[in-house]
């Protein structure tokens, strides 16, 4: 099977113009899929890195970690690993995030959390840069990257929402395995190798096969549908948004599919829709369906972009409208969010 191409651009030298200010930065989580993508994206988009410290399990610990082309030992993470940085990227896990993201803060250093521990909570700002990145400045040293298909709907929604104005959304998500880390890289490629996994993300088979996420004790959403619709209403600041969601995973190794319908308020032709997302920051607009150029998740490896195609009007609601969207899940989705964060933390006022 060929692997989905997360890191495919090319490594740039990190920034050492002396009269930019340096910064600290401790990449937690550094051994998985989205802590590798940190460390490589804080590289492509030259965050001014004076400092860099990578920290993982104590079980990964001591594991050597190569970036800018010098080697590093992966150190554990601990309460005291915090002392003197200016930013930590979490991408640990939510166990790992609610132990040790307190102590970072307690040491004035920015956490920019990946995983779902601090996203609910009401004093914690829940940021996609491209849509409300004014919500940034109200963190008391803790902010939560959203989940990765909140993420790509929501630079899509914002748009519209600011002109047309949101009635309703129906989302379908198709996931790649990758949202649940290596280890679901690992059993869909354990499986069409014939292998029985080492680790499961899923009691039913993912080769060739849908499967559903996780589901919570007596929902009838699993926990991934409940993400989106909580997420969606807390970014865009509409807490009464009539949303909804159906996710399921697929067997493809990366990228994010979403079908997105949508009510608005007032009506819009699948024309303007385009030219507001044309325009709109972080999307790309690829709908020539008859000449085969619409959104596709391969399409979208290794980029920033979410891209939006199959915009068209939905007969049966009023002021209904179609689209597909896809992004990389985990850069855009992921890492990338979390890096484009520290950039906004760090942007001259």
């Amino acid at each position: 099977m060929q692997p989905f191409p997360y890191f495919c651009l090319k490594i740039v030298a990190a920034n050492h113009n002396p009269h930019v200010k340096n910064y600290s930065v401790a990449v937690c989580g550094a051994t998985g899929l989205v802590g590798r993508a940190m460390a490589q994206i804080l590289l492509e988009r030259q965050f001014p890195v004076g400092r860099i410290r990578f920290f993982a399990s104590s079980r990964s610990a001591g594991s050597k970690f190569n970036w800018n082309d010098k080697e590093y030992a992966t150190e554990e993470l601990r309460e005291d690993s915090f002392d003197s940085m200016d930013f930590a990227l979490f991408s640990a896990g939510s166990d790992a995030s609610k132990r040790f993201a307190p102590a970072a803060a307690a040491a004035d250093c920015i956490v920019i959390d990946n995983s779902s521990a601090w996203r609910m909570e009401p004093d914690v700002p829940l940021i996609v840069p491209e849509v409300n990145a004014a919500a940034l400045y109200s963190h008391k040293n803790i902010v939560a990257n959203p989940n990765c298909s909140t993420i790509q709907l929501v630079v899509a929604l914002k748009p519209l929402h600011d002109v047309f104005g949101l009635r309703r959304v129906i989302v379908s998500t198709y996931q790649s395995v990758s949202g649940a880390g290596q280890k679901g890289i690992d059993q869909l490629t354990d499986e069409i190798a014939g292998r029985e996994p080492a680790h499961r993300i899923s009691a039913h088979r993912l080769a060739y096969n849908t499967v559903f996420h996780n589901f919570s004790r007596n929902e009838d959403f699993t926990e991934e549908e409940i993400k989106i619709k909580q997420e969606t209403r807390k970014i865009l600041n509409l807490p009464d948004l009539r949303i909804t969601a159906t996710c399921v995973r697929l067997p493809v190794s990366g990228g994010h599919g979403a079908s997105v319908n949508i009510e608005t308020e007032i009506s819009a032709s699948p024309g303007d829709v385009r030219r507001i997302l044309a325009q709109a920051r972080g999307i790309k607009v690829c709908d020539e369906p008859f000449s085969h150029h619409y959104p596709t998740t391969l399409g979208a490896a290794g980029t920033d972009y979410v891209y939006a195609g199959r915009i068209r009007r939905d007969d049966s609601a009023e002021n209904g409208l179609h689209l597909w969207i896809t992004a990389d899940n985990i850069r855009k989705g992921a890492a990338t969010n979390a890096v484009q964060i520290a950039e906004e933390l760090i942007r001259p006022a």
